[in-house]
């Protein structure tokens, strides 16, 4: 610097001014020193830094260019410039006083995260190498279309690319709601057609992850502008299909939580809301048990949303100690209320009609039926046999790699089974069904809402074993006391509402599944009271898809065309 080769020549020439000059520099600094320390004794130190830097900040505004800092100067420059020399300092040691202020635990975060996220790219990679292939031999076998595969590559087709990209009349961003399966893909259906009611220059887009889940939405989503597979959590695919719909907005069902998903859409400025947030019982047991290991990953990741709209206030609650930040977590309720019940089908109404004609009664159905549940399932329908020959059991298994299993098993029992997917309905052809079925497996995606309606007695699986449950209103949409067991983790406050008023029943075997619903069947008062409770608590609990719809708005300004590319450079 230009100090140190003043001081050179002087040695060289003029020793005695050197060391003049040296202990004028020593002095002047000694003297800032102790206005340092006076200040800040006096507590002025801190408007003294202010003004230094509204100085600076002018100084820097008057000349040159603004460089990628936001400085007018280029790097290095402040050093030699006077107010930089007493400015920097000052701002240096804030910073660190912050950082300090976060504790050790939040600095080891801090330190750690970027190996975290390396570690979990490299894991994806790797399973991303293992699942491709996969996913191509199974849609193969399947006989899928080849754009499966693709699309969770993260390469939509170029249509829906295209249309996304001029979304709306007026250039609006698109909107694009993930629902992982079935459960999520029905409770997005309320949200999707009331979006395209409030916001109708967006398109809306639904991706979903299982099969089933894209069957269903196929089926019921034709408000929908486009449908696809959710791209693996890679970051490949992730930035593919962001930029091939360029969402104004991602809203996530329930808590699909993907690392690379969130930090990917951060980055690109789209905010993203999980809508109908909830996280279980045993879910957050299972994150205490590893918090010490995922804990503060888990929690920046969480922080990466825009938004959460938890269903109630206990799952708040868990998403805050998960690490979400309070501001950002909202209660708006469970959006499964305000589902309406599908319309009957044509297989529905043709069953109907065979039960009129055989005079088969009482009918049993049997819904979500998981791994495990099958036994007590045909040893609650042999109960209700004993007491009435002509009773028919409808059981509808909850996964398709399910359908063969709970056949056999059914078969080794003694029953007599009929599949749903026998039944060829051809038109002009006489459809009958065999009078000596005993259990009519419902191995179909999207038939078994419609079957609830004409059930005597009903059972919801997932819930005699450690599955969590699954959606006791299906049943109830048709005034049908809905029957579970007591593993009901990811419905719990449903379950303690239709239980407190006594709108539905728990069980915890198979007979004792049998000799209530055997109860039911004979004692239609009790059924007629429960249905009646049942229909009351779904009217009471109704409003979170407006209360969702109105802070998805918020959000989006209102409905007006929001770019995401600039709201990013804004922040």
């Amino acid at each position: 610097m230009l100090w140190t080769r003043r001081l050179a020549g002087f040695r060289m020439r003029e020793p005695a001014a050197a060391r003049e000059w040296i202990g004028r520099r020593a002095w002047r600094r000694q003297r800032a020193a102790r206005r340092d320390r006076v200040q800040r004794a006096s507590g002025s130190h801190a408007p003294e830094i202010e003004r230094k830097k509204a100085f600076f900040q002018s100084s820097c505004r008057k000349s040159g260019p603004i460089y990628s800092n936001g400085c007018r100067f280029a790097a290095g420059s402040c050093a030699n410039f006077a107010p930089g020399a007493t400015i920097i300092p000052p701002i240096v040691r804030e910073k660190y006083a912050e950082r300090n202020a976060e504790g050790p635990r939040r600095q080891a975060a801090r330190r750690t995260m970027p190996t975290m996220y390396f570690l979990y790219r490299i894991l994806t990679a790797l399973g991303m190498i293992v699942l491709a292939p996969y996913y191509a031999l199974r849609g193969w076998r399947k006989g899928e279309p080849a754009g499966t595969l693709w699309q969770r590559l993260g390469i939509l087709p170029a249509g829906m690319a295209n249309g996304a990209a001029g979304s709306g009349p007026q250039g609006d961003g698109a909107i694009w709601i993930h629902a992982v399966s079935v459960g999520e893909v029905l409770a997005a259906k309320p949200l999707v057609d009331g979006l395209k009611k409030r916001m109708p220059g967006r398109r809306v887009f639904v991706s979903t992850t299982t099969e089933t889940g894209q069957r269903l939405a196929r089926e019921r989503m034709q408000a929908a502008d486009g449908i696809f597979y959710f791209p693996l959590d890679w970051v490949v695919p992730v930035r593919k299909a962001l930029r091939a719909i360029q969402p104004a907005a991602v809203i996530v069902m329930e808590t699909e939580i993907w690392p690379n998903f969130l930090r990917e859409a951060k980055r690109m400025g789209v905010p993203v809301v999980f809508a109908n947030a909830r996280i279980s019982e045993r879910s957050f047991k299972r994150f205490e048990q590893w918090r010490f290991l995922v804990g503060e990953f888990y929690g920046r990741v969480l922080r990466d949303a825009e938004l959460f709209l938890a269903q109630t206030a206990d799952d708040a609650a868990r998403l805050r100690e998960m690490g979400a930040e309070e501001e950002r977590v909202e209660i708006t309720g469970n959006l499964k209320y305000d589902a309406e019940p599908p319309a009957i089908g044509a297989f529905a109404r043709w069953l109907e009609g065979e039960v009129r004609r055989q005079e088969r009664w009482p009918v049993l159905v049997a819904g979500s039926v998981t791994e495990g549940e099958e036994e007590a399932v045909l040893a609650a329908y042999d109960i209700v046999q004993r007491k009435w020959r002509h009773a028919l059991l409808v059981m509808a298994p909850r996964k398709p790699d399910r359908f063969d299993a709970a056949t056999e098993i059914a078969e080794a029992a003694g029953w007599h089974v009929v599949r749903r997917s026998q039944l060829k309905f051809e038109a002009g052809a006489a459809l009958t069904l065999n009078e000596n079925a005993d259990v009519l497996m419902l191995d179909s995606i999207g038939e078994l809402a419609g079957v609830y309606s004409l059930a005597d007695a009903t059972f919801v699986g997932g819930s005699l074993t450690k599955a969590g449950g699954h959606n006791i209103l299906e049943p109830a949409w048709f005034g049908k006391p809905p029957v579970f067991g007591t593993s009901m983790e990811n419905f719990r406050e449903m379950a303690d509402l239709f239980l407190g008023a006594r709108a539905g029943i728990q069980v915890t075997s198979g007979p004792m599944l049998g000799n209530v619903w055997v109860q039911l069947i004979e004692d239609s008062a009790t059924r007629e009271k429960m249905s009646a409770a049942a229909r009351a608590i779904t009217e009471r609990n109704r409003g979170a898809t407006s209360r969702s719809l109105d802070r998805i708005a918020a959000l989006l300004g209102g409905g007006e065309s929001v770019n995401p590319r600039a709201r990013g450079a804004a922040e």
